[in-house]
């Protein structure tokens, strides 16, 4: 298995069961991809250096993932859900 660190950033103003909806919804599609989230660290509201989709702070998380194949599905998903900013997948050398 490789192992994959995932960081996206949600919008600062949702609500705090939205976001905790939102965690969930994302890590259950890398769980249905037979991946495997061995941590999960919300980092929590913080500025940008500059906007992203006309948005100021956004709510940081980052998840250390394993799995056999890339995570193409949670990087299709997450592109199109707008409560994600943005999004980055790198492979973990740890």
């Amino acid at each position: 298995m490789k192992k994959y660190e995932i960081m996206y950033i949600l919008r600062a103003d949702l609500e705090e069961a939205a976001r905790k909806d939102e965690i969930a919804k994302l890590q259950k599609i890398i769980e249905s991809e037979k991946g495997k989230v061995t941590d999960t660290k919300e980092w929590g509201v913080r500025d940008f250096a500059y906007p992203i989709k006309e948005q100021a702070k956004g709510y940081y998380v980052i998840l250390k993932v394993n799995a056999e194949k890339p995570l193409a599905e949670f990087q299709r998903v997450a592109g199109l859900d707008q409560n994600v900013l943005r999004h980055l997948i790198t492979v973990d050398e740890d």
